[in-house]
């Protein structure tokens, strides 16, 4: 080999050993990146607590999320709420239309978790982690009453719906084995009291809903019965990305794990279950023993709130009663409270400083009660006016102005309470929430709460004459002094 070929051949073999050393050195400190960047890296929990809230995915539903007069509320809302709370940490409440998008956005961008009533499944299992469960559910067959009740799943005369997606449709596909001439029709945009209202209202004839969900409306649709259960009690967890390293969902574990051993849950799923009791139009005897029992004790400062705002002291009575049964100490599970249940908000709006203050709780219910009377139209006359304000302290004024938009849709008058009342309810349906800028209510409580109202302060009054001596002629004078039959004497809802 010549010195021109040595002399290159040294050159080349000291290239190749600085580009060798130079890709050694890479690698090491590829390497080193790597580990400094994992040991740096900030695990989803800190992630979080460093931005200072937690997204919460959820349906629109009396068990999921809704907003009332009351503020936000409902049962998942109020124990993530909870959750975030434990984290210090502000909850952020994302709506999703359908139960495929809420299970397709966990763990994306849109939200951290999903609570929605939502039944851990061995499908949902293969993609989603789930917390530990906080509530149990069997599903139902729901039917109309007055129809024919079905006795076995083979034997439906009629059309059966469910919610696309959902738990009951994977029950059902496992009961054809069983029941080979069972047939169902899903729905996507179907949320479970809509399906409760169609049943209700014989658009059609089952479905199948949760047992919780059937609870919490049946006092609004009465007529959707349960004929039978179709599954054993199923566990209802949240839903958490599987791919994320489960810091977030271990902490909603124990934050579960400590709430339930503590009874809050126990007590929250008791307030839940008991707010839908204060909508019985059936409470009669009940009425009757805390009108003779604890009503003295208040009636004064009832005639005296009422004489200083100029209503009818009866009114503000019946109202005291559907809010809290006369009782000052009163608390809801969204933290209202006392005799007329204020929120915080409005007490001070209202200048309350003790919710828990008869008299000033009283007093704030009825301005509260007057400044919803003056935001109405001056073209609404009473009694409309007087239960609109009615309807509007229970489920906000945005939503009843929401029905009053849907009534002129429809053709009928806005400033009828009896045009009104017929389009509320469709605020619980997403054909018609949707188009409207407050969104989802429970359209058919205030329904029920004005009209509960009504019964008692016409239950007040009649015992009020009760007490009275003869008035007017001698016709009277015997229907005065005869014994009341209040079941029957009082109109019926």
């Amino acid at each position: 080999m010549g010195e021109v070929s040595q002399k290159i051949m040294r050159e080349l073999s000291i290239r190749l050993r600085k580009l060798r050393n130079r890709a050694i050195l890479v690698v090491l400190l590829m390497v080193f990146a790597g580990y400094i960047s994992k040991s740096t890296q900030q695990t989803d929990l800190a992630i979080v607590k460093a931005k200072g809230r937690l997204v919460m995915l959820t349906l629109p539903g009396p068990t999921t999320y809704f907003e009332d007069g009351r503020g936000k509320n409902g049962f998942d809302y109020l124990l993530a709420k909870a959750f975030a709370d434990s984290l210090g940490v502000e909850l952020d409440v994302k709506v999703v239309p359908t139960l495929r998008r809420l299970l397709l956005s966990v763990g994306g961008p849109q939200g951290d978790f999903a609570a929605a009533n939502l039944v851990k499944t061995a499908v949902r299992d293969k993609s989603l982690s789930f917390a530990k469960p906080y509530l149990e559910v069997t599903q139902k067959l729901i039917y109309r009453g007055g129809s024919k009740r079905p006795r076995s799943l083979d034997r439906l005369e009629g059309e059966l719906v469910v919610i696309a997606d959902s738990s009951h449709s994977e029950n059902l596909a496992k009961l054809k084995d069983e029941y080979p001439n069972l047939e169902w029709r899903e729905q996507d945009n179907a949320e479970m009291s809509d399906l409760i209202r169609k049943v209700h209202d014989g658009e059609i004839s089952y479905s199948v809903v949760d047992s919780l969900s059937y609870l919490i409306n049946r006092h609004i649709y009465p007529k959707a019965r349960s004929a039978m259960n179709i599954s054993e009690p199923q566990p209802i967890a949240w839903a958490f990305p599987s791919h994320n390293d489960g810091t977030v969902l271990a902490a909603a574990n124990a934050f579960l794990e400590d709430y339930i051993a503590s009874g809050e849950l126990q007590s929250l799923t008791d307030q839940l279950l008991a707010q839908t009791e204060n909508f019985s139009a059936s409470d009669s005897h009940r009425l009757g023993k805390l009108v003779a029992n604890r009503l003295p004790k208040y009636e004064p400062l009832f005639r005296e709130t009422a004489n200083e705002f100029g209503v009818d002291w009866q009114l503000l009575a019946a109202v005291a009663y559907q809010e809290s049964h006369w009782n000052p100490k009163a608390k809801s599970p969204t933290g209202v409270r006392g005799l007329m249940m204020l929120t915080m908000d409005t007490a001070k709006e209202m200048r309350v400083e003790n919710r828990l203050d008869a008299a000033q709780s009283m007093k704030g219910g009825a301005a509260y009660l007057l400044k919803l009377k003056a935001r109405l139209p001056k073209r609404i006359l009473d009694p409309d006016r007087t239960l609109f304000a009615l309807a509007a302290y229970n489920v906000g004024f945005g939503h009843l102005e929401d029905a009053r938009v849907l009534t002129v849709r429809n053709g009928k008058n806005p400033d009828s309470w009896e045009d009104v009342r017929a389009h509320l309810p469709l605020l619980s349906k997403k054909k018609f929430y949707s188009t409207v800028k407050h969104g989802y209510a429970r359209g058919g409580e205030p329904v029920l709460y004005v009209d509960n109202i009504q019964y008692y302060k016409t239950y007040l009054q009649l015992y009020s004459l009760s007490r009275q001596g003869p008035v007017l002629d001698s016709e009277y004078e015997r229907e005065a002094a005869a014994p009341v039959d209040w079941d029957n004497a009082l109109p019926s809802l």
